[in-house]
C-alpha cells in the first residue's frame, strides 16, 4: 500500500493520467506493473520483443491478461520491434568483428524499448514506470544506460530483489513468472542474469550488506571472497549509471 499511495501522489502532483510500463515477462515488470495498476490510475502495459524467446512472451501475456481480468484502469499494446532493431543494424557502419559488439547491440535493444515507451507516455500523459530492483540499480548497476535506466519514476528500486519476489507473491503475480529464471533477454539466446553477472540475487545481496558493514576483504575465502570480487567490480565500474551526469563546473573568475 505505501508503494501504491506513493506511486498515486507522485502522479497527481505531476497531473499525469498514469504510468507506462514495459512488461517482460519478468518479475520486476511483473510487481511494477501490478503496483501501478492498484492506483486506480490508467496503466499501460506495454510488449515490446525484439527477437524474444517464446516462453517470455507467453508469460508477460500471461501476466497482462491477468491484470485487465482484475483492473479495469490496465490496456495494454504490443509493439514488435525487430524489425527496427534489424533496419537499425543495417544502417550503422558494419562492424566485422568485435569484443564489444554483443553488448552494444543488447543496449541498442534497450534503447530503442525506452524511446517507444515514451513515445506512449507522450502520447497518453502517462510517467514511464522503472522497474529496476535495488541490487540491479544502486548494487551492481545491471541495466543499461538511457535504455531501461531511461525513467521517470523507480517505484521498486529501494527493494532488494528477494523483497521483489516476497511482493510477487502477495501481488498474485503467475506462478510461471515467480518460479521463471532472471533474464534481460537482450541477447537472443538463453542466457540468465546469473550467466552475466556470476553470481545469483541471493549471493550479490550479501556481498551488499558486506559492502554496507565495510567488510574486509581479507576476512573471506572461497566462494564468498569470489562473489565480493564481483560485485566490487561491477559496483565499481558502474558507478557512472547511478550517480549524476558530471558537470564541469566553470569557477567566477572564467565567467
Amino acid at each position: 500500500d505505501y508503494i501504491v499511495n506513493w506511486l498515486k501522489n507522485y502522479a497527481n502532483n505531476a497531473k499525469v493520467n498514469g504510468f507506462v510500463v514495459g512488461i517482460s515477462g519478468g518479475i520486476d515488470s511483473a510487481v511494477t506493473s501490478s503496483l501501478c495498476a492498484r492506483t486506480g490510475l490508467t496503466t499501460l502495459c506495454v510488449e515490446l520483443p525484439i527477437h524474444q524467446a517464446e516462453s517470455q512472451v507467453n508469460r508477460a501475456n500471461e501476466h497482462i491478461k491477468h491484470l485487465k481480468k482484475h483492473y479495469k484502469n490496465v490496456t495494454d499494446v504490443a509493439v514488435d520491434l525487430t524489425s527496427t532493431f534489424e533496419e537499425f543494424k543495417t544502417v550503422v557502419p558494419k562492424t566485422i568483428s568485435s569484443p564489444k559488439l554483443d553488448l552494444a547491440l543488447a543496449n541498442t535493444r534497450a534503447r530503442i524499448r525506452m524511446s517507444t515507451l515514451y513515445y506512449f507516455a507522450g502520447l497518453h500523459g502517462l510517467l514511464v514506470a522503472g522497474t529496476g530492483n535495488k541490487v540491479e540499480d544502486f548494487g551492481v548497476g545491471f541495466f543499461t544506460k538511457y535504455g531501461d535506466g531511461g525513467v521517470d519514476l523507480s517505484p521498486i528500486a529501494d527493494l532488494l530483489k528477494s523483497e521483489v519476489y516476497k511482493l510477487a507473491t502477495k501481488l498474485n503475480v503467475p506462478e510461471s513468472i515467480q518460479k521463471a529464471q532472471p533474464t534481460d533477454g537482450l541477447f537472443g539466446d538463453s542466457r540468465t542474469d546469473e550467466d552475466q553477472i556470476g553470481a545469483t540475487y541471493d549471493e550479490l545481496e550479501w556481498a551488499m550488506a558486506m559492502q554496507a558493514k565495510n567488510k574486509n576483504i581479507e576476512d573471506l575465502k572461497g566462494r564468498k571472497l569470489e562473489v565480493y570480487k564481483i560485485y566490487t567490480r561491477l559496483n565499481n565500474i558502474n558507478q557512472h549509471k547511478m550517480n549524476p551526469i558530471p558537470v564541469c563546473k566553470i569557477p567566477d573568475f572564467l565567467k
